[in-house]
Protein backbone atom coordinates (compact mmCIF):
# COMPACT_ATOMS: atom_id res chain seq x y z
CA UNK A 1 0.00 0.00 0.00
CA UNK A 2 1.06 3.51 -0.72
CA UNK A 3 -0.44 4.64 2.52
CA UNK A 4 -0.08 3.61 6.25
CA UNK A 5 -3.19 2.34 7.24
CA UNK A 6 -3.68 5.34 9.30
CA UNK A 7 -2.97 7.70 6.84
CA UNK A 8 -5.57 5.79 4.43
CA UNK A 9 -8.38 6.08 7.23
CA UNK A 10 -7.71 9.42 7.60
CA UNK A 11 -7.92 9.92 3.97
CA UNK A 12 -11.28 8.57 3.84
CA UNK A 13 -12.80 10.70 6.59
CA UNK A 14 -14.54 13.19 4.95
CA UNK A 15 -13.89 15.65 7.61
CA UNK A 16 -10.81 15.97 7.47
CA UNK A 17 -7.70 17.90 5.70
CA UNK A 18 -7.17 15.47 3.00
CA UNK A 19 -15.18 14.22 -22.18
CA UNK A 20 -16.60 13.85 -25.96
CA UNK A 21 -16.73 10.29 -26.73
CA UNK A 22 -16.88 9.61 -23.18
CA UNK A 23 -16.86 11.13 -19.78
CA UNK A 24 -16.85 14.54 -18.68
CA UNK A 25 -17.14 15.61 -15.66
CA UNK A 26 -19.12 18.70 -13.84
CA UNK A 27 -15.89 20.24 -14.13
CA UNK A 28 -15.66 20.15 -17.95
CA UNK A 29 -14.62 23.76 -18.29
CA UNK A 30 -10.95 22.49 -18.07
CA UNK A 31 -11.50 18.91 -19.73
CA UNK A 32 -10.01 15.83 -20.25
CA UNK A 33 -7.87 15.75 -23.61
CA UNK A 34 -5.56 13.64 -25.98
CA UNK A 35 -7.57 10.54 -24.35
CA UNK A 36 -5.73 7.41 -25.00
CA UNK A 37 -6.84 4.33 -25.83
CA UNK A 38 -4.82 2.08 -23.96
CA UNK A 39 -5.18 0.35 -20.47
CA UNK A 40 -4.15 2.68 -17.60
CA UNK A 41 -1.09 1.42 -16.86
CA UNK A 42 1.02 1.05 -20.24
CA UNK A 43 4.64 -0.19 -20.21
CA UNK A 44 6.72 2.09 -18.15
CA UNK A 45 8.97 4.09 -21.32
CA UNK A 46 6.58 7.40 -20.11
CA UNK A 47 7.54 9.77 -17.94
CA UNK A 48 9.15 8.44 -14.49
CA UNK A 49 12.91 9.02 -15.47
CA UNK A 50 12.63 13.16 -14.76
CA UNK A 51 11.01 13.04 -11.25
CA UNK A 52 14.32 13.20 -9.59
CA UNK A 53 15.73 15.68 -10.82
CA UNK A 54 13.80 18.55 -9.00
CA UNK A 55 14.10 16.61 -5.54
CA UNK A 56 16.39 19.34 -4.22
CA UNK A 57 13.85 22.14 -4.51
CA UNK A 58 10.57 20.35 -4.02
CA UNK A 59 10.02 19.85 0.11
CA UNK A 60 10.40 16.27 1.13
CA UNK A 61 7.10 16.40 3.03
CA UNK A 62 3.75 18.37 3.59
CA UNK A 63 1.21 18.73 6.21
CA UNK A 64 -2.20 17.60 4.99
CA UNK A 65 -4.95 18.39 8.08
CA UNK A 66 -2.35 17.28 10.71
CA UNK A 67 -0.89 14.29 9.36
CA UNK A 68 2.96 14.18 7.69
CA UNK A 69 2.89 12.93 4.23
CA UNK A 70 6.08 12.54 2.98
CA UNK A 71 7.10 12.62 -1.39
CA UNK A 72 8.08 8.84 -1.62
CA UNK A 73 4.74 8.17 -0.87
CA UNK A 74 3.30 10.16 -3.66
CA UNK A 75 6.03 10.19 -5.96
CA UNK A 76 7.86 6.66 -6.24
CA UNK A 77 9.39 4.83 -8.20
CA UNK A 78 6.95 2.24 -9.35
CA UNK A 79 5.86 1.18 -12.72
CA UNK A 80 1.77 2.65 -11.74
CA UNK A 81 3.09 6.16 -10.39
CA UNK A 82 3.16 8.98 -12.84
CA UNK A 83 3.52 11.75 -10.86
CA UNK A 84 6.32 13.88 -10.83
CA UNK A 85 7.71 16.49 -8.62
CA UNK A 86 6.04 19.33 -9.53
CA UNK A 87 3.31 18.06 -9.21
CA UNK A 88 3.71 17.16 -5.71
CA UNK A 89 4.70 20.60 -5.10
CA UNK A 90 1.07 21.84 -5.26
CA UNK A 91 -0.51 19.20 -2.97
CA UNK A 92 -1.63 21.25 -0.03
CA UNK A 93 -1.53 24.78 -1.21
CA UNK A 94 -5.54 24.96 -1.32
CA UNK A 95 -5.62 28.31 -3.41
CA UNK A 96 -9.61 28.16 -3.05
CA UNK A 97 -9.10 28.38 0.41
CA UNK A 98 -6.80 32.15 0.05
CA UNK A 99 -9.72 34.73 0.85
CA UNK A 100 -7.72 37.65 -0.65
CA UNK A 101 -6.83 35.11 -3.80
CA UNK A 102 -8.59 35.26 -7.24
CA UNK A 103 -10.11 31.15 -6.39
CA UNK A 104 -10.90 32.11 -2.95
CA UNK A 105 -13.10 35.57 -3.45
CA UNK A 106 -14.95 33.45 -6.31
CA UNK A 107 -15.48 30.75 -3.48
CA UNK A 108 -16.61 32.98 -0.98
CA UNK A 109 -18.93 34.62 -3.22
CA UNK A 110 -20.78 31.34 -4.33
CA UNK A 111 -21.16 30.64 -0.48
CA UNK A 112 -22.97 34.02 -0.07
CA UNK A 113 -25.49 33.22 -2.58
CA UNK A 114 -26.34 29.74 -1.04
CA UNK A 115 -26.31 31.66 2.41
CA UNK A 116 -28.50 33.87 1.31
CA UNK A 117 -31.03 31.50 -0.43
CA UNK A 118 -30.81 28.11 1.21
CA UNK A 119 -29.94 29.57 5.33
CA UNK A 120 -28.33 27.12 7.31
CA UNK A 121 -28.68 24.29 4.45
CA UNK A 122 -25.50 23.16 2.77
CA UNK A 123 -22.52 21.93 4.60
CA UNK A 124 -19.84 23.20 3.12
CA UNK A 125 -16.30 21.09 2.53
CA UNK A 126 -12.68 22.53 1.04
CA UNK A 127 -10.39 21.04 2.87
CA UNK A 128 -11.19 17.37 1.74
CA UNK A 129 -8.21 14.61 1.00
CA UNK A 130 -6.99 15.12 -2.84
CA UNK A 131 -5.58 11.85 -2.83
CA UNK A 132 -8.69 9.38 -3.02
CA UNK A 133 -9.20 5.77 -4.24
CA UNK A 134 -10.02 4.56 -7.56
CA UNK A 135 -13.20 3.55 -6.19
CA UNK A 136 -14.35 6.81 -5.43
CA UNK A 137 -13.00 8.40 -8.07
CA UNK A 138 -14.04 6.04 -10.52
CA UNK A 139 -16.61 3.49 -9.90
CA UNK A 140 -18.66 5.50 -7.64
CA UNK A 141 -20.05 8.03 -10.16
CA UNK A 142 -20.60 5.22 -12.35
CA UNK A 143 -17.29 5.81 -14.85
CA UNK A 144 -17.49 2.29 -16.66
CA UNK A 145 -13.94 0.26 -15.96
CA UNK A 146 -13.07 0.10 -19.55
CA UNK A 147 -13.56 3.73 -19.75
CA UNK A 148 -10.35 5.94 -21.48
CA UNK A 149 -10.79 8.44 -18.52
CA UNK A 150 -9.16 5.66 -16.08
CA UNK A 151 -6.24 5.62 -18.73
CA UNK A 152 -2.24 6.64 -17.21
CA UNK A 153 -2.12 9.17 -19.64
CA UNK A 154 -4.88 11.12 -18.49
CA UNK A 155 -4.79 11.02 -14.47
CA UNK A 156 -2.23 10.78 -11.88
CA UNK A 157 -1.50 7.49 -9.98
CA UNK A 158 0.44 6.77 -6.77
CA UNK A 159 -0.55 3.55 -7.18
CA UNK A 160 -2.92 0.79 -9.12
CA UNK A 161 -5.42 1.62 -6.48
CA UNK A 162 -5.25 5.13 -5.55
CA UNK A 163 -5.32 8.29 -7.28
CA UNK A 164 -4.93 12.40 -7.26
CA UNK A 165 -8.50 12.99 -7.95
CA UNK A 166 -9.48 14.06 -11.40
CA UNK A 167 -12.85 15.71 -10.00
CA UNK A 168 -14.57 16.89 -6.66
CA UNK A 169 -17.24 14.73 -7.73
CA UNK A 170 -15.02 11.85 -6.01
CA UNK A 171 -16.57 13.03 -3.03
CA UNK A 172 -19.94 12.38 -3.60
CA UNK A 173 -21.08 9.00 -2.66
CA UNK A 174 -19.13 8.72 0.83
CA UNK A 175 -20.77 12.54 1.86
CA UNK A 176 -24.03 10.89 0.99
CA UNK A 177 -23.13 7.88 2.79
CA UNK A 178 -22.57 10.11 5.66
CA UNK A 179 -25.78 11.44 5.98
CA UNK A 180 -25.43 15.02 4.16
CA UNK A 181 -28.21 15.70 1.77
CA UNK A 182 -26.83 19.53 1.30
CA UNK A 183 -23.21 20.30 0.74
CA UNK A 184 -21.02 22.34 -1.39
CA UNK A 185 -17.54 20.83 -2.11
CA UNK A 186 -14.49 22.98 -3.27
CA UNK A 187 -10.72 21.22 -3.92
CA UNK A 188 -8.40 21.32 -6.31
CA UNK A 189 -8.41 18.31 -9.01
CA UNK A 190 -5.16 16.93 -10.82
CA UNK A 191 -5.11 15.74 -14.75
CA UNK A 192 -2.49 15.59 -16.82
CA UNK A 193 -3.37 17.54 -19.94
CA UNK A 194 -1.86 20.01 -22.26
CA UNK A 195 0.04 23.61 -22.18
CA UNK A 196 -2.00 26.57 -23.24
CA UNK A 197 -3.11 29.16 -21.58
CA UNK A 198 -6.01 27.89 -20.38
CA UNK A 199 -4.96 24.36 -19.32
CA UNK A 200 -3.32 23.62 -16.07
CA UNK A 201 -2.53 20.25 -14.56
CA UNK A 202 -3.88 21.58 -11.35
CA UNK A 203 -7.10 23.40 -11.01
CA UNK A 204 -10.52 23.58 -8.91
CA UNK A 205 -14.16 22.74 -8.87
CA UNK A 206 -17.06 23.40 -6.87
CA UNK A 207 -19.46 20.30 -6.71
CA UNK A 208 -22.87 21.16 -5.35
CA UNK A 209 -25.68 18.36 -4.41
CA UNK A 210 -29.14 18.69 -3.28
CA UNK A 211 -31.23 15.60 -1.61
CA UNK A 212 -34.97 15.64 -2.17
CA UNK A 213 -36.99 13.59 0.00
CA UNK A 214 -40.55 12.02 -0.97
CA UNK A 215 -42.95 14.53 0.79
CA UNK A 216 -40.74 17.56 -1.20
CA UNK A 217 -42.45 16.57 -4.56
CA UNK A 218 -45.59 14.43 -3.83
CA UNK A 219 -47.34 17.55 -3.31
CA UNK A 220 -45.55 19.74 -6.24
CA UNK A 221 -47.83 17.71 -9.28
CA UNK A 222 -44.61 16.79 -10.73
CA UNK A 223 -42.63 13.70 -10.44
CA UNK A 224 -39.73 13.18 -8.67
CA UNK A 225 -37.01 14.12 -11.70
CA UNK A 226 -39.11 16.89 -13.31
CA UNK A 227 -39.36 18.15 -9.41
CA UNK A 228 -35.63 18.37 -8.88
CA UNK A 229 -34.82 19.10 -12.38
CA UNK A 230 -36.93 22.50 -12.14
CA UNK A 231 -35.24 23.14 -8.62
CA UNK A 232 -31.92 22.81 -9.89
CA UNK A 233 -32.33 25.33 -12.98
CA UNK A 234 -33.80 27.56 -10.41
CA UNK A 235 -31.28 27.55 -7.75
CA UNK A 236 -28.18 27.71 -11.27
CA UNK A 237 -29.68 30.39 -12.95
CA UNK A 238 -30.15 32.53 -9.74
CA UNK A 239 -26.53 31.74 -9.15
CA UNK A 240 -25.69 33.21 -12.61
CA UNK A 241 -26.88 36.20 -11.40
CA UNK A 242 -25.25 36.58 -8.52
CA UNK A 243 -22.05 36.03 -9.96
CA UNK A 244 -22.29 37.77 -13.77
CA UNK A 245 -25.61 40.49 -13.36
CA UNK A 246 -28.68 40.23 -15.05
CA UNK A 247 -27.39 38.06 -18.22
CA UNK A 248 -29.53 35.81 -20.86
CA UNK A 249 -29.07 32.48 -20.45
CA UNK A 250 -29.62 29.17 -22.16
CA UNK A 251 -29.79 25.46 -21.52
CA UNK A 252 -28.50 22.94 -23.68
CA UNK A 253 -28.97 19.48 -22.66
CA UNK A 254 -25.83 17.01 -22.55
CA UNK A 255 -24.46 13.79 -20.77
CA UNK A 256 -22.73 13.05 -17.90
CA UNK A 257 -22.56 9.49 -16.70
CA UNK A 258 -23.54 10.20 -12.81
CA UNK A 259 -26.62 12.43 -13.76
CA UNK A 260 -29.89 12.14 -15.99
CA UNK A 261 -31.17 13.80 -17.62
CA UNK A 262 -27.79 16.31 -17.86
CA UNK A 263 -27.77 19.47 -18.63
CA UNK A 264 -25.04 22.68 -19.22
CA UNK A 265 -25.75 26.43 -18.35
CA UNK A 266 -24.73 28.92 -20.96
CA UNK A 267 -24.82 32.61 -20.20
CA UNK A 268 -24.17 35.26 -22.95
CA UNK A 269 -21.24 37.47 -21.87
CA UNK A 270 -19.16 39.98 -23.24
CA UNK A 271 -20.56 39.37 -26.80
CA UNK A 272 -20.56 35.59 -26.59
CA UNK A 273 -21.88 32.03 -25.22
CA UNK A 274 -20.11 30.92 -22.46
CA UNK A 275 -20.39 27.57 -20.97
CA UNK A 276 -20.63 28.39 -17.03
CA UNK A 277 -21.09 24.47 -15.29
CA UNK A 278 -22.45 21.19 -15.54
CA UNK A 279 -25.49 19.82 -13.81
CA UNK A 280 -28.41 17.24 -13.43
CA UNK A 281 -30.45 15.16 -11.73
CA UNK A 282 -28.41 12.20 -9.78
CA UNK A 283 -28.69 8.99 -11.33
CA UNK A 284 -30.71 6.76 -8.56
CA UNK A 285 -28.04 3.80 -9.14
CA UNK A 286 -25.80 6.65 -6.88
CA UNK A 287 -28.46 7.33 -4.31
CA UNK A 288 -29.65 3.47 -3.91
CA UNK A 289 -25.66 2.48 -3.44
CA UNK A 290 -25.44 5.20 -0.22
CA UNK A 291 -29.18 3.80 1.08
CA UNK A 292 -31.12 6.51 -0.28
CA UNK A 293 -33.47 4.03 -1.78
CA UNK A 294 -36.19 6.65 -1.60
CA UNK A 295 -35.21 9.60 -2.60
CA UNK A 296 -34.13 11.92 -5.54
CA UNK A 297 -31.03 14.68 -5.79
CA UNK A 298 -29.41 16.64 -7.92
CA UNK A 299 -26.08 17.95 -8.90
CA UNK A 300 -23.73 20.43 -10.18
CA UNK A 301 -20.01 21.32 -10.38
CA UNK A 302 -17.90 24.42 -11.78
CA UNK A 303 -14.70 25.04 -12.70
CA UNK A 304 -13.23 27.76 -10.60
CA UNK A 305 -10.16 28.83 -12.72
CA UNK A 306 -12.48 29.64 -15.96
CA UNK A 307 -15.19 31.74 -14.56
CA UNK A 308 -12.49 33.66 -12.11
CA UNK A 309 -10.33 34.30 -15.67
CA UNK A 310 -13.76 35.92 -16.96
CA UNK A 311 -14.71 37.83 -13.87
CA UNK A 312 -11.17 38.84 -13.18
CA UNK A 313 -10.00 39.30 -16.62
CA UNK A 314 -7.29 37.20 -15.69
CA UNK A 315 -5.39 35.92 -19.08
CA UNK A 316 -3.25 32.85 -18.73
CA UNK A 317 -4.48 30.30 -16.01
CA UNK A 318 -0.32 30.32 -14.56
CA UNK A 319 -1.04 33.86 -12.90
CA UNK A 320 -2.99 31.97 -10.28
CA UNK A 321 -0.04 30.64 -8.63
CA UNK A 322 1.97 33.44 -8.95
CA UNK A 323 3.87 34.96 -5.63
CA UNK A 324 4.46 38.08 -7.79
CA UNK A 325 3.06 41.29 -5.49
CA UNK A 326 2.26 42.78 -9.06
CA UNK A 327 -0.38 40.03 -9.42
CA UNK A 328 -1.48 39.30 -5.19
CA UNK A 329 -1.76 42.67 -4.38
CA UNK A 330 -4.30 43.80 -7.21
CA UNK A 331 -7.20 41.49 -5.10
CA UNK A 332 -9.21 41.95 -1.79
CA UNK A 333 -11.78 39.68 0.10
CA UNK A 334 -15.35 39.94 -0.88
CA UNK A 335 -14.28 42.00 -4.46
CA UNK A 336 -15.36 39.94 -7.05
CA UNK A 337 -14.74 41.24 -10.71
CA UNK A 338 -12.29 43.49 -10.00
CA UNK A 339 -10.19 43.91 -13.07
CA UNK A 340 -6.68 42.28 -13.11
CA UNK A 341 -3.78 44.94 -14.49
CA UNK A 342 -1.21 43.20 -16.77
CA UNK A 343 2.05 44.09 -15.62
CA UNK A 344 3.93 41.62 -17.78
CA UNK A 345 4.67 42.70 -21.28
CA UNK A 346 7.71 40.23 -21.63
CA UNK A 347 7.79 37.98 -24.89
CA UNK A 348 7.76 34.58 -25.73
CA UNK A 349 10.21 32.60 -26.96
CA UNK A 350 9.67 29.54 -29.62
CA UNK A 351 11.38 26.62 -30.48
CA UNK A 352 10.44 23.86 -32.45
CA UNK A 353 10.88 20.21 -32.02
CA UNK A 354 10.44 17.39 -34.80
CA UNK A 355 10.18 13.63 -34.16
CA UNK A 356 9.07 10.13 -35.16
CA UNK A 357 6.31 9.31 -33.17
CA UNK A 358 6.30 5.47 -31.50
CA UNK A 359 3.14 3.55 -31.01
CA UNK A 360 2.73 4.71 -27.68
CA UNK A 361 3.47 8.34 -28.01
CA UNK A 362 0.82 11.32 -26.65
CA UNK A 363 0.68 14.37 -26.57
CA UNK A 364 0.01 14.37 -22.44
CA UNK A 365 3.02 12.58 -21.66
CA UNK A 366 5.13 15.07 -23.99
CA UNK A 367 3.37 17.95 -22.11
CA UNK A 368 4.44 16.45 -18.87
CA UNK A 369 8.02 16.30 -20.10
CA UNK A 370 7.88 19.99 -20.55
CA UNK A 371 6.58 21.06 -17.37
CA UNK A 372 8.87 18.93 -15.48
CA UNK A 373 11.70 20.45 -16.64
CA UNK A 374 10.27 24.44 -17.87
CA UNK A 375 7.22 24.42 -15.03
CA UNK A 376 5.59 27.59 -15.73
CA UNK A 377 7.96 29.23 -17.99
CA UNK A 378 6.11 26.52 -20.42
CA UNK A 379 3.55 28.54 -21.87
CA UNK A 380 2.36 26.44 -24.62
CA UNK A 381 3.09 23.07 -26.39
CA UNK A 382 0.81 23.28 -30.01
CA UNK A 383 1.26 20.60 -32.49
CA UNK A 384 2.23 22.72 -35.90
CA UNK A 385 2.78 19.67 -38.26
CA UNK A 386 2.27 16.25 -39.09
CA UNK A 387 2.92 13.64 -41.95
CA UNK A 388 3.13 9.92 -42.71
CA UNK A 389 6.13 9.12 -44.72
CA UNK A 390 5.48 5.79 -47.43
CA UNK A 391 7.14 3.51 -44.72
CA UNK A 392 3.85 4.67 -42.46
CA UNK A 393 6.12 6.62 -40.29
CA UNK A 394 4.41 9.46 -38.81
CA UNK A 395 6.56 12.88 -37.71
CA UNK A 396 5.29 15.49 -35.41
CA UNK A 397 6.41 19.06 -35.34
CA UNK A 398 5.80 20.61 -31.63
CA UNK A 399 5.87 24.53 -31.12
CA UNK A 400 7.56 25.15 -27.53
CA UNK A 401 6.28 28.83 -26.38
CA UNK A 402 8.68 29.94 -23.18
CA UNK A 403 7.48 33.12 -21.78
CA UNK A 404 7.84 34.01 -18.02
CA UNK A 405 5.20 36.44 -16.62
CA UNK A 406 7.60 38.15 -14.17
CA UNK A 407 10.90 38.82 -16.29
CA UNK A 408 12.50 38.61 -19.31
CA UNK A 409 14.31 35.19 -20.33
CA UNK A 410 17.95 35.41 -21.78
CA UNK A 411 18.43 32.93 -24.56
CA UNK A 412 20.83 30.55 -22.63
CA UNK A 413 18.51 29.78 -20.51
CA UNK A 414 15.62 29.12 -23.39
CA UNK A 415 18.66 27.18 -25.13
CA UNK A 416 19.46 25.56 -21.80
CA UNK A 417 16.20 24.38 -21.37
CA UNK A 418 15.31 23.22 -24.93
CA UNK A 419 18.01 21.00 -24.78
CA UNK A 420 16.54 19.04 -22.28
CA UNK A 421 13.72 19.23 -23.28
CA UNK A 422 15.01 17.22 -26.53
CA UNK A 423 17.37 15.16 -24.72
CA UNK A 424 13.69 14.06 -22.08
CA UNK A 425 11.97 13.73 -24.96
CA UNK A 426 14.46 11.40 -26.91
CA UNK A 427 15.17 9.60 -24.29
CA UNK A 428 11.36 8.80 -22.10
CA UNK A 429 9.43 8.93 -24.93
CA UNK A 430 10.83 6.47 -27.27
CA UNK A 431 10.91 8.66 -30.43
CA UNK A 432 13.10 9.74 -32.85
CA UNK A 433 14.37 13.22 -33.47
CA UNK A 434 14.61 15.08 -36.59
Amino acid sequence: MALSLAKSTFFSNPTSYFPKNGIRSFGFLVPFSSFSTSSPFPAVDGVHGYKKRQSSVVASALELGGVKISKDEIVRDDPTNNIPDTIFAKLGMQLHRRNQHPLGILKNAIYDYFDTNYPDKFDKFDDLCPIVSVRQNFDEVLVPADHVSRSYNDTYYVDSQTVLRCHTSAHQAELLRNGHTHFLVTGDVYRRDSIDSTHYPVFHQMEGVRVFAPNDWEGSGTDATSHAAEDLKKCLEGLARHLFGGVEMRWVDTYFPFTNPSFELEIYFQDQWMEVLGCGVTEQEILKRSGKTDNVAWAFGLGLERLAMVLFDIPDIRLFWSTDERFTSQFSSGRLGLKFKPFSKYPPCYKDMSFWISDSFTENNLCEVVRGIAGDLAEEVKLIDNFTNKKGMTSHCYRIAYRSMERSLTDEEINDLQWKVREQVENKLKVVLR
